[in-house]
């Protein structure tokens, strides 16, 4: 007979609270689960296993380089998807500063109407040591998000550059944004992100820019016959809008919403879903393992003596990283094997 862990009081209680949609019990739940301290940690996790979203939910990656206008189109897509009867939850990550570690986290000020509206949700996180673009707990809050009852999780990416892939990873949608390019447009593609995009958009296509935008739309199309589509049931889109005069962003809905028809009727749907949830598998054992390392004070005191002797240039990192490793393993190679015949974890 399978053994079931006890179930947290305190979890269930706040986990029952964030199922009523009630604001403040997912700010709490999302706080929680990025806590560094470890009695949240494993609160979170009972949090978590209490839960169980409902399917139907649709993610939606966003990224762009800064200044693109990715918080003015997402203020303008998420009111349309409000009109159109969705509840929708933003996710943004901002920078955080590598000397000091703060972050700013004004994105609800960028989005005023859209964090007023009472069935919206915008949660900005600090990015921390995370690379990507995303948080170390963005998983965690697209669920908790989606078991608040939003059908609509919406994940803004920092916005630095081409290497912000890690969002396709978690989201059904990815959108990348691009603002109007003087000159060749064709210098600005970076193939490592666009080659994981369902929908790309030109955003201020509007003014003196309306014209700019469309022979931009018109170089990305057709760069992007040059790239193998991420799925064979979906080509991707590129289009033209502006958030900030309200043009084309029911258009953009419609994409994604033939996106999720196309990839739900092919199977690619459910193939992205099973996908993210190994990736999460490795990334939660990647960043478990290092949490063991640094909390075993004998591989700290180890690890400070190969950082002297690596800076000093008695070691080559590689083997003094294979030092390490092997001080952690070798432990639990000796260890007993367990009743069953396995070893102990």
């Amino acid at each position: 007979m399978q053994h079931r862990p006890r179930e947290n009081p305190s979890a269930a209680a706040l986990a029952a609270r964030v199922r009523s949609g009630e604001i403040r019990a997912l700010a709490k739940a999302i706080t929680l689960a990025e806590s560094t301290r470890p009695a949240d940690r494993a609160a979170a996790l009972d949090l978590l296993e209490a839960l169980r979203p409902p399917g139907g939910t649709l993610r939606i990656g966003i990224s762009g380089s800064p200044g693109v206008g990715k918080s003015t189109f997402i203020e303008a897509f998420g009111l349309h998807a409000l009109g159109s009867g969705h509840r929708i939850a933003v996710l943004t990550v901002d920078p955080s500063s590598q000397l000091a570690g703060g972050s700013i986290l004004g994105d609800k000020t960028r989005m005023a109407e859209l964090s007023h509206h009472p069935h919206a949700y915008i949660r900005p996180s600090p990015a921390g040591r995370t690379l990507g673009g995303v948080a170390r707990r963005t998983r965690e809050a697209i669920v908790l998000c989606e078991a608040a009852g939003f059908d609509v999780v919406v994940v803004e990416t920092v916005g630095v550059g081409q290497s912000e892939t890690a969002v396709a990873g978690m989201t059904d949608v990815f959108v990348l944004l691009l603002a109007p390019l003087a000159g060749d447009e064709l210098q600005g593609i970076k193939r490592g992100v666009m080659e994981l995009a369902d929908l790309v958009l030109v955003n201020k296509a509007d003014g003196a820019q309306a014209d700019a935008a469309r022979r931009t739309v018109a170089e990305y199309r057709n760069a992007l016959h040059l790239m193998r589509p991420r799925t064979p049931a979906w080509t991707p889109k590129v289009e033209a809008c502006s958030a900030l005069a309200g043009t084309g962003i029911a258009e953009v809905w419609r994409e994604v919403a033939g996106c999720r028809t196309a990839l739900e009727a092919s199977g690619d749907w459910t193939a992205r879903r099973s996908a993210q949830a190994k990736e999460w598998l490795r990334e939660e054992i990647e960043a478990g393992v290092h949490e063991c390392l640094r909390a075993d004070p004998r591989l700290t005191a180890l690890a400070a003596e190969l950082d002297e002797e690596v800076e000093a240039g008695r070691a080559a990192p590689p083997a003094a990283a294979r030092r390490l490793l092997d001080a952690f393993l070798t432990p639990l190679r000796r260890a007993p094997p367990t009743p069953s015949g396995r070893s102990r974890p």
